[in-house]
C-alpha cells in the first residue's frame, strides 16, 4: 500500500540567477535529489523522510522551469546550464563542502555532467533509470531507438504542445507513465502534480526544451567533452528490469564510463519510476551506498 505523507513545506532560494523551490527534511550530510520528466520534486516525497531518518539532510529541488521554480528567462534548458544549477544548489546548501546527489531520469545526466565538471563538490552519486550519456546517445540498441521515439516527437512543437495536454494529458499517462512503469499502481495523488505543472503552457514548453536542447549539445565540443567523459566520482547506477523507457540492456557494459568506484544495481520487477513503486527499497539502496 502506498504510504501517505503530508504535503511538504515548499521553500525558495536563489541559485544561478533563478528562484528555486525545494522541500527538505532531516539534519546531517547533504543529499540533493533531482527529479526528471515528467515528474516534479514531489516524486521524492516518500524517499526524503527515509533519508532524513537515516541521518541525512535530504533536499528535493524543483528543476528550472518546473513550478514553482522560475522559468528560464532566456529559455536556456541546456545540459551545461542544468549542471551549473546543481553546482549552485550545492554551494548554497553546503557552503564549500561535498554533497551526495541522487538523480532520476533527467536528474541522472545532470548529476553526471556536474560531477564531471566539478568532481571536488561530490562525495558520491546515485543515477537512476538513465545510463551514462555516451552510452545512451552514441551506442543505443535497436530496441532503445524504438523506445526513444518520444524524444524525436518532442522536437516538434506542432506535435508535442498540442498532443500532450489533450484529453487531460491522456498521452502522458497512458503512453509514457504506464508504459514506462507497467507495474506501478499509481494514484491520482501521484499523477495530479505532474498534470498541474503542465497545465501552464510555459511549463510544458520548458520541460520539452530539455529534450530540444540535446541537438545543441551534440555540436558543442566543450560541453560534449564534459558530458561524455568518464565519471570519477563514486557512482551507484540503478535500473529497472521492467523499464519501458530505457531498457536494461543499456546499462550493461558501461563500467568503462566510470573511472571511480562503480556499482550497478538491478531493480528487479520495477520500472522507470522505481522511487514511486518501491520507495523503501530505493531509499535503502541509496542509504547503503552513501554510508558504505
Amino acid at each position: 500500500m502506498t504510504e501517505v505523507f503530508d504535503a511538504p513545506q515548499i521553500q525558495t532560494i536563489r541559485a544561478n540567477g533563478l528562484e528555486f523551490a525545494y522541500y527538505e527534511a532531516g539534519q546531517g550530510p547533504l543529499v540533493l535529489l533531482l527529479h526528471g520528466f515528467p515528474d516534479t520534486a514531489l516524486c521524492w516525497r516518500q524517499v526524503v523522510p527515509r533519508l532524513a531518518a537515516a541521518g541525512f539532510r535530504a533536499v528535493a529541488p524543483f528543476l528550472r522551469g518546473y513550478a514553482p521554480t522560475d522559468l528560464a528567462p532566456d529559455g536556456d534548458y541546456s545540459l551545461p546550464t542544468l549542471g551549473l544549477d546543481l553546482l549552485a544548489l550545492i554551494e548554497h546548501f553546503n557552503k564549500g563542502e561535498k554533497a551526495y546527489v541522487v538523480g532520476h531520469d533527467w536528474g541522472a545526466p545532470i548529476t553526471q555532467y556536474a560531477a564531471n565538471l566539478r568532481p571536488d563538490r561530490f562525495e558520491k552519486i546515485v543515477v537512476a533509470a538513465v545510463p551514462h550519456l555516451r552510452r545512451f546517445l552514441l551506442s543505443p540498441s535497436g530496441a532503445q531507438l524504438k523506445r526513444s521515439h518520444y524524444i524525436f516527437k518532442f522536437q516538434s512543437p506542432f506535435w508535442a504542445e498540442s498532443r500532450l495536454p489533450a484529453n487531460d494529458f491522456e498521452w502522458v499517462v497512458e503512453n509514457l507513465i504506464r508504459r514506462w512503469s507497467p507495474g506501478w499502481n499509481f494514484s491520482l495523488g501521484d499523477i495530479e502534480p505532474i498534470k498541474a505543472n503542465f497545465r501552464e503552457p510555459a511549463r510544458l514548453k520548458a520541460a520539452l526544451s530539455y529534450y530540444r536542447s540535446l541537438p545543441g549539445l551534440l555540436v558543442n565540443p566543450s560541453a560534449l567533452k564534459v558530458a561524455f567523459s568518464a565519471v570519477s566520482v563514486p557512482t551507484l547506477a540503478i535500473y529497472g528490469t521492467e523499464d519501458g523507457a530505457i531498457g536494461p540492456e543499456m546499462f550493461q557494459k558501461q563500467q568503462k564510463r566510470y573511472r571511480g568506484p562503480f556499482e550497478l544495481c538491478e531493480a528487479t520487477g520495477r520500472g522507470h519510476f522505481m522511487q514511486y513503486e518501491d520507495p523503501e527499497w530505493f531509499a535503502d539502496r541509496v542509504i547503503e551506498f552513501f554510508k558504505a
